[in-house]
């Protein structure tokens, strides 16, 4: 019997084609079982509920009867998420470039009854357009090419297998030193458009990755100003006033279309978001950017109030808000000048010339609103008259048709932005973004654990069902979030916490293989993969290995243990692409040897509840946490054998810091203005 399977699923993204004529199946070992038995190949198609260009191809193709009946006469049909399966998208994905073709989604991919790609695309238009092939005509030429042609077919799946296996173990033997950090830096300021932020030419995606390494190194400057915080400044500035910012309702969309930050694919991703209030919060503490505290603000408002996947007590945060609404993308976004005049009255002049409203508009007769004209804040006071402006044009929006939320919880993204938002409220005084952090770090132990007794996580959760086995980066990125909230809260809870999901990455994600090193993306018991590929360079989301090179030069320092600072040594140097070149690639990753190198300990001892030591906290706080590994200690309790700081006291039971540098720690500071004095020479 063959039907759709997908209304079985509870991602929505296979939910919005669960009604689509295609006999749609998921992805498992019964779909390529099925494929074998029917001789047939399969066609796989991968995408994402936010994405504008996966609902075009549905709509052109996927819902049109006469093309899903070819689809389903020649080919078995899957369909995977690629946010619940990035380990499939990952390797299908390095498949499509290996064929010389930019990846992207819709993924659309062609295989053999056993999984092997033998050829595919992205987006196919369901006619002949934009000088590609109309899609019957593909799914024609395919499916005769798979009976008639086999041997060509399997020529190009061998070549494709045996490419994907030599990716599982990429080129490392680089070997990083402090040095070459800053002529990496030099180098990645040549990709940077001085005019407008970035890098240079369209589309433009934020890039947090890259301008978070330019900003290290300007604080290894010592300058106020240097050509790093031009670049990164510039770019946060047009970030924030660009029409990429949801001027209305706080957060940021994936990525601008144009070079000018002012057209955006209108998705949000918790991702993003996650990346941008973290380095708008490392720059702002060095700024004090009034512009870049409000966007902070508004976008974990808006995080808290649109974002939370249950109530205040438990709660995870889901993945996205999607690019179109009433089958149009940016359709809940834009304006008329009408709808402007309309809302504002008497206001609308000073909200249009503000916020860039014309009568043809800015954007396919339409208005984004963006402030890119005039970058700075206006006075408190115009700025005050701006934001009630603001709140009249949400209520009108609210009741437009609202872009579907995509309500998966996925473990990794959530260790993103639990880590943005114990950082950002530290900074910032935040107690209750701290404690959301807290509560959606619960959500993740409490409900994503699939086995209690090994401690091992799933990947997404969604309509009260946990789906698929753990990618690496969740542990990385939760035990990440950990090591934050342990930092900012001093309980010993989420150390531990770490330790055990990096114990459980060695376990099953580790590349033992003499020649090896890293880790791979899938565990070594996810037995539906044809490949398990690592991720090396930073993309969208930082690369695990990169994210994991971090977490385990912190656990050095926490624990004393140097199993830690080994096992990073030996994952830096299989990982680090031999060419410094080719380094620019892999920020993540030379931040975290950075840190292994030059971290700086800040040793609290007070009691929890001591006022005096809340002061001291917050100076900690105040002074910056990139590159700093902060430790918060009641008098009574022990640091572990090997720790610096071991066995250091209280001054005359007052507060008191210790700032430790590798093996060494400083003398102790018990009074306030000595504290701020010895944290701003760090």
């Amino acid at each position: 019997m063959t039907k759709n399977y997908l209304g079985e699923e509870t991602s929505p993204y296979l939910l919005q084609h669960k009604d689509n004529p295609v006999h749609w199946r998921a992805w498992n070992e019964e779909s390529l079982k099925l494929a074998t038995e029917q001789n047939k190949p399969v066609l796989l198609s991968i995408g994402y509920a936010a994405c504008h260009w996966c609902h075009v191809m549905a709509h052109e193709s996927f819902e049109d009867e006469t093309i899903a009946g070819l689809m389903n006469e020649l080919f078995i049909n899957i369909k995977v998420d690629r946010e619940e399966r990035p380990d499939i998208d990952a390797l299908y994905q390095s498949a499509l470039q290996m064929m010389g073709e930019h990846g992207g989604w819709p993924l659309t991919m062609f295989l053999t009854p056993d999984g092997v790609p033998f050829w595919g695309g992205t987006y196919f238009p369901a006619t002949p357009k934009y000088g590609r092939p109309g899609f019957p005509e593909i799914l024609n030429g395919l499916s005769n090419a798979f009976h008639n042609d086999r041997e060509k077919v399997q020529e190009n799946a061998s070549a494709l297998c045996q490419g994907l296996e030599k990716l599982s173990r990429p080129a490392g033997g680089g070997a990083p030193n402090m040095d070459m950090l800053d002529k990496i830096a030099e180098g990645m300021l040549g990709m940077v458009d001085l005019h407008h932020g970035g890098t240079q030419g369209a589309p433009k995606f934020p890039q947090t990755f890259i301008f978070g390494f330019l900003w290290n190194a300007h604080l290894r400057t010592k300058d106020e100003q240097s050509p790093f915080s031009d670049a990164v400044i510039l770019t946060l500035d047009h970030i924030c006033q660009g029409g990429i910012y949801d001027h209305l309702s706080g957060g940021f969309a994936r990525y601008s279309t144009d070079e000018v930050w002012l057209a955006p694919h209108f998705e949000k991703m918790l991702y993003d978001n996650a990346l941008l209030i973290e380095l708008l919060g490392d720059v702002w503490q060095k700024t004090k950017s009034p512009l870049y505290a409000v966007r902070v603000r508004e976008t974990v408002d808006w995080l808290l109030r649109d974002m939370k996947s249950g109530d205040d007590e438990l709660f995870g945060f889901t993945s996205a808000f999607d690019a179109d609404s009433d089958g149009e993308e940016g359709k809940f976004c834009v304006w008329s000048e009408d709808e402007i005049d309309t809302v504002l009255g008497d206001d609308a002049e000073t909200f249009k010339a503000a916020y860039d409203v014309t009568q043809y508009g800015n954007w396919e007769h339409k208005n984004i609103l963006n402030r890119s004209h005039n970058l700075p804040l206006a006075s408190d006071e115009d700025e005050d008259a701006l934001s009630r402006m603001c709140e009249k044009l949400l209520i009108v929006r609210n009741k437009r048709i609202q872009p579907i939320r995509d309500d998966k919880v996925l473990a990794d993204w959530n260790g993103l932005m639990i880590a943005a938002l114990a950082k950002t409220g530290a900074l910032f005084d935040q107690p209750d973004w701290i404690e959301a952090a807290e509560t959606a770090f619960t959500f993740v132990t409490k409900m994503m654990t699939l086995d209690k007794t090994t401690g091992r996580l799933a990947h997404t959760w969604c309509a009260g069902r946990l789906r698929h086995p753990a990618v690496v980066d969740d542990y990385a990125n939760m035990a990440g979030a950990a090591l934050m909230l342990h930092g900012v809260t001093g309980k010993a809870d989420y150390l531990a916490r770490a330790e055990s999901w990096v114990e459980i990455a060695d376990a099953h994600y580790w590349d033992g293989d003499e020649t090896g090193g890293g880790y791979f993306l899938s565990a070594d018991d996810t037995a539906d993969i044809l490949a398990r590929s690592k991720s090396v360079h930073d993309n969208a989301v930082p690369s695990s290995n990169g994210a994991m090179a971090g977490v385990l030069a912190k656990l050095f320092y926490l624990t004393g243990k140097n199993g830690y600072r080994e096992r990073a040594e030996h994952l830096i140097g299989a990982i680090a692409a031999p060419d410094p070149n080719h380094m620019a690639n892999q920020p993540v990753l030379l931040d975290a040897f950075e840190l292994l190198e030059t971290a700086a300990q800040i040793v609290l001892i007070a009691e929890p509840e001591d006022p005096a030591g809340a002061i001291f906290r917050q100076q900690i706080f105040d002074a910056g946490l990139a590159g700093r590994i902060i430790v918060q200690l009641a008098p009574d309790a022990d640091l572990p054998d090997g720790h610096p700081a071991q066995g250091k006291e209280a001054v005359d039971g007052k507060p008191t810091v210790y700032i430790c540098r590798g093996p060494v720690c400083g003398l102790p500071v018990a009074d306030s203005e000595t504290l701020v004095t010895e944290l701003n020479q760090l």
